[in-house]
């Protein structure tokens, strides 16, 4: 896994939004936003169950990135994102989207010897 990753926690902004949110988000931009050349690779989790106790949001995003650097990460996923011609497939956002919360996160410390695939 790379070293720095951008983590967002998102989920549709209402139950009505769900489809809009599958079509843009999960259809479309996911894919668009890991065509961005800092990144190396975008996966998206769904919530298979709470866990103690708590209600967190629907789907749980990582990007990889290419680098350590967040600052020159976020600055190119900025102009990537920016550029109309960036990604031909590329739809507009449709407002579906309700990010719950997002950050880069370093890579602190890792434990276990086995590989999950």
């Amino acid at each position: 896994m790379a070293k720095l990753v951008l983590v967002g926690l998102v989920e549709p902004t209402s139950e009505e939004a769900a489809p809009a949110f599958e079509e843009w988000y999960l259809g479309n931009h996911i894919e668009d936003t890991a065509n961005c050349p800092v990144i190396r690779r975008g996966t998206v989790f769904k919530l298979a169950r709470p866990f103690a106790d708590t209600s967190p949001p629907q789907y749980l995003t990582i990007y990889e990135i290419e680098g350590d650097d967040a600052v020159a990460a976020e600055r190119e996923l900025a102009r990537y994102q920016g550029d109309p011609e960036a990604w031909p497939e590329r739809l507009p956002s449709n407002g579906s989207l309700k990010i719950v919360g997002a950050g880069w996160y370093e890579q602190d410390r890792q434990f276990g010897n086995q590989q999950l695939g």
